[in-house]
C-alpha cells in the first residue's frame, strides 16, 4: 500500500508507539486521523502536525465507528491504513494469600486490548471494504499491537498476556476473512520499549531493563515500532503474520 496520500488512522496515536506512528505516517505523506481517549495529548499533537484528532475510548463501539468514518471522510479514497497501539496492563497474580485475582481488571484488561482492538479491526475493515481496489488489488492495510507478553508471559501478567495472545490469535484468521477484499492484516509484538508506561520508572530500573535485551542492549524507541509499522503497510506479500520486535528477548518469569 502507497502511504503518500492515503488516509490513515492511528488509534491510541496521542502518546508512545501510537504517537511515533502517527509522526512517521505524517512524514511519509499519509492523511492521519488520531484517535485517542486523551484528548489533551491528542488535540496538542494534532495541533503540532496539522491534523484532525477524534476522541475514542476503544470500548465503546460507536466512538471507534465515528473515529472510522472520520478518518475515512478525511482523504481521497477512503480509508486505506488504520493502525491499533491502544493498550494498558495491570499487575496482579492469579491467586494468591489475599485471594484470587479480581475479575473486574482482568475484564477491564481484555475490553481495551482484546475488544477493544476488535472494534478497531471490525470497522475499519468495513470501511476500507467499498474502496477502489489499488495495485494488487489491494484495499487496506490493518496493524494491531500484541506484546511479547502473549508468548513469554511473566508473574502477575495473566490478564495482559490474555489480552494480547487474543491480539496475536486473530490475526491470522483476519486476513483469511478479509483475503477476498484485498485488506491485509499483520500484528506487531514489541518487547520492552521507551513508552510512557515505563518512563515511570526510575532510570536505573529502565537501564537495567535495556541491559537485559540480547541486542541492542537498550530499551526499543517508538520510532523503531513506527517504521515497522510502515513497512508492513508497503510490503503486500506481508500477510497474516505476528512480528515480534524485542532485540531477541525473551521474558523470564519475573
Amino acid at each position: 500500500m502507497r502511504i503518500q496520500n492515503s488516509s490513515a488512522i492511528v488509534v491510541g496515536g496521542a502518546s508512545g508507539l501510537g504517537e511515533a506512528t502517527v509522526r512517521a505516517l505524517h512524514e511519509r505523506g499519509a492523511v492521519v486521523t488520531i484517535a485517542d481517549v486523551n484528548a489533551n495529548k491528542g488535540q496538542a499533537l494534532a495541533s503540532e502536525l496539522g491534523l484532525e484528532f477524534v476522541g475514542c475510548d476503544v470500548r465503546e463501539e460507536g466512538q471507534v465507528e465515528a473515529a472510522v468514518q472520520q478518518a475515512a471522510a478525511s482523504g481521497e479514497g477512503g480509508l486505506r491504513i488504520a493502525v491499533c497501539c491502544a493498550g494498558t496492563g495491570w499487575a496482579q497474580k492469579l491467586a494468591g494469600s489475599k485471594g484470587p485475582h479480581p475479575l473486574m481488571p482482568f475484564e477491564t484488561i481484555l475490553q481495551i486490548n482484546l475488544i477493544g482492538t476488535f472494534n478497531v479491526l471490525r470497522y475499519a475493515a468495513t470501511a476500507m471494504i467499498s474502496n477502489e481496489p489499488a495495485e494488487d488489488s489491494e484495499r487496506g492495510v490493518l496493524v494491531t499491537t500484541a506484546s511479547i507478553a502473549a508468548y513469554d508471559g511473566q508473574v502477575g501478567q495473566i490478564a495482559y498476556s490474555a489480552s494480547k495472545g487474543g491480539v496475536v490469535g486473530m490475526t491470522l484468521p483476519a486476513a483469511r476473512d478479509l483475503s477476498q477484499y484485498g485488506i491485509r492484516v499483520n500484528t506487531i509484538a514489541p518487547g520492552l520499549f521507551d513508552t510512557p508506561l515505563l518512563a515511570a520508572l526510575p532510570e536505573e530500573a529502565r537501564q537495567k531493563l535495556g541491559a537485559g535485551v540480547p541486542f541492542p542492549q537498550r530499551l526499543g524507541q517508538p520510532p523503531e515500532y513506527a517504521q515497522l509499522a510502515c513497512q508492513i503497510v508497503e510490503n503486500r506479500m506481508l500477510n497474516g503474520e505476528t512480528i515480534r520486535l524485542d532485540g531477541a528477548l525473551r521474558m523470564p518469569p519475573r
